[in-house]
């Protein structure tokens, strides 16, 4: 009996039989990521104009340097040859968590990488390792990244509970409320569908057990932790764009640019 063998062809770069618009996506993906990517990384050397009033921008959140940091102005073991900003300290926890996301790693390998840049088109890449090597097999600590984007969530929303404290002429305390209270409770409401609609948190409230319905509180747990899974590429985006005009209002408002509007 004849032996029938079967060969694939391997596809060049962007070779594909589509015929619609494929590249769309990954380059709305490679131009908002690069915009963000290089806007934080500006607003993070600035070291100024990052809190005005009861404001405090999420990119420097929570301060534990700074003007006004908890622990002073900054740490003694900072490297000399590198200018001090608190957002050094605190961005490399929420960039970690993001870019060890499931969502964001389909995202930027297609966009950035062409690995592959879509569904049925030629990647550059000749063989395939998987996450099992060095450096991809960094993306395992997601787990972990989770554990700090929850503690700097809670943060957040101190933030934005404090954003409704304003702080009189002779120094009383008083409820009120302005344009970037409402642009600092919708950052914190934005990173908290983002957050609790990660993959690895609906494994850590219901992945031990074989049958999640069972016990009650978990099984609601995990639906809700679902169901904001389901919108996770919305949430991811939403968050991430309000993260970065959550900063830059404060900053406005910070270098007199901008007023912020008071409601009472």
């Amino acid at each position: 009996m004849a032996k029938s063998v079967s060969t694939v062809k391997r596809r060049g770069l962007g070779n594909t039989a589509r015929v619609d618009a494929w590249w769309l996506q990954p380059t709305a993906v490679f131009l908002g990521l690069t915009a963000f990517i290089v806007y934080s990384t500006w607003a993070a050397f600035q070291n100024a104009h990052y809190e005005w009033g009861p404001y405090l921008s999420p990119m420097y959140s929570p301060p534990l340097f700074g003007e006004h940091g908890w622990f002073g102005a900054a740490p003694g073991w900072w490297p000399a040859w590198l200018p001090f900003s608190p957002a050094f300290i605190i961005l490399p926890f929420p960039a970690g968590f993001r870019f060890t996301c499931y969502y964001y790693r389909g995202a930027y390998y297609k966009s950035f990488w062409a690995d592959p840049p879509a569904c049925a088109v030629g990647e550059p890449r000749h063989m395939y390792r998987s996450e099992q090597k060095f450096p991809m097999i960094l993306q395992n600590l997601h787990r972990y990244f989770l554990y700090f984007a929850i503690i700097i969530l809670g943060f957040l929303w101190w933030d934005a509970i404090q954003a409704f404290i304003w702080t009189d002429t002779e120094g009383g305390k008083h409820f009120g409320m302005g344009v970037g209270t409402l642009v600092l409770l919708a950052n914190a409401t934005l990173l908290s569908s983002y957050t609790f609609g990660c993959h690895s948190l609906r494994h850590l409230i219901a992945g031990r057990r074989d049958n999640v319905s069972k016990g009650k509180l978990s099984f609601a747990c995990y639906n809700c932790v679902s169901n904001l899974n389901k919108a996770h590429m919305k949430w991811a985006w939403f968050s991430l764009v309000c993260v970065g005009f959550t900063d830059f209002y404060v900053r406005m408002v910070s270098m007199g640019v901008w007023t912020d509007l008071r409601f009472f």
